[in-house]
């Protein structure tokens, strides 16, 4: 029994180091519910409970779940995209510039290789 609970306090300490670690080290823009440092101090305290709360409610995931995507939180389709259409419209003009200069050179060049020719 006395295994148990050397196996149990390191275990738990363990789990509060990794958590308090975690906290520190995350962006604050990932943190939810409190601030960061109430976190740290939580985790401390509330060993291991406090490490639990922080990854439940605390951290921001990184990845969404595949659920939320479906529920409207997630990639839009191009065409309902107003970022990508704005990007392909300007990809078109300026592919129809480039086609406009490229006809304009060809002339030029057309122009200078009949005036060196006479």
């Amino acid at each position: 029994m006395a295994r148990l609970y050397v196996i149990l306090t390191v275990l738990f300490v363990a789990f509060t180091i990794f958590s308090f670690i975690d906290c520190i080290r995350t962006e604050q823009s990932r943190v939810r519910a409190l601030p960061k440092t109430l976190w740290a101090v939580l985790i401390v305290i509330v060993t291991p409970f406090g490490g639990i709360l922080w990854f439940a409610l605390g951290k921001e995931r990184s990845g969404r779940s595949p659920v939320a995507a479906t529920r409207g939180g997630g990639s839009k389709a191009p065409d309902d995209d107003p970022e990508f259409l704005r990007r392909l419209g300007a990809d078109a003009e300026r592919d129809e510039r480039i086609r406009e200069l490229e006809a304009r050179l060809a002339e030029l060049d057309d122009d200078q290789n009949n005036s060196t020719d006479k």
